[in-house]
């Protein structure tokens, strides 16, 4: 092999690892870290809410409605390449207060609660014509100036001609 088909092997061998590297697949962690042993340590009617909050930490959001609902959610994903992302694993601890404050239950859900939703491409239908591109564009050629449509006072604001 000659110096130039050794530098255009060796130019093509890193454009080729360089273009394999962007397919790989990526995991990424997002939420709240779990540990099982201090998830495991919140019992109902021992705990109350700043022994949860010292235990796990704040949660990553309370209840919409009702602030005695705490969610820690943690999710593992999985992405191959330029792919949509998979949920390898999720979990969600959702603890609830009583009025009083102390721990009333605790449950634990994983990936049984994910719902997959796919948006539909319709459109809806609206009141009016249904103008094209060109009508929009060279619609209003020959309507300036006509009765009713203003510009025929030659330029009075009032209405009456000069």
């Amino acid at each position: 092999m000659t110096v130039t088909g050794t530098r255009l092997a060796t130019l093509a061998g890193v454009l080729l690892l360089t273009g394999a590297g962007g397919c790989t697949q990526s995991t990424v962690y997002s939420g709240y870290v779990a540990d099982e042993s201090l998830t495991g340590a919140i019992a109902p009617g021992v705990d109350n809410r700043a022994s949860v909050q010292g235990t796990l930490g704040r949660p990553t959001f309370e209840g919409q409605f009702d602030q005695r609902d705490w969610y820690y959610v943690s999710r593992q994903t999985r992405q191959f390449a330029f792919g949509r992302p998979r949920a390898a694993s999720q979990t969600v601890l959702h603890v609830r207060f009583d009025d009083a404050g102390n721990v009333q239950t605790v449950e634990r859900t994983g990936l049984d609660q994910i719902a997959s939703v796919s948006p539909t491409s319709r459109t809806t239908p609206t009141l009016g014509r249904d103008r094209g591109f060109f009508d929009e564009i060279f619609g209003n050629i020959g309507r300036v100036g006509a009765p009713g449509m203003g510009g025929g006072n030659n330029g009075s604001n009032t209405g009456t001609p000069n």
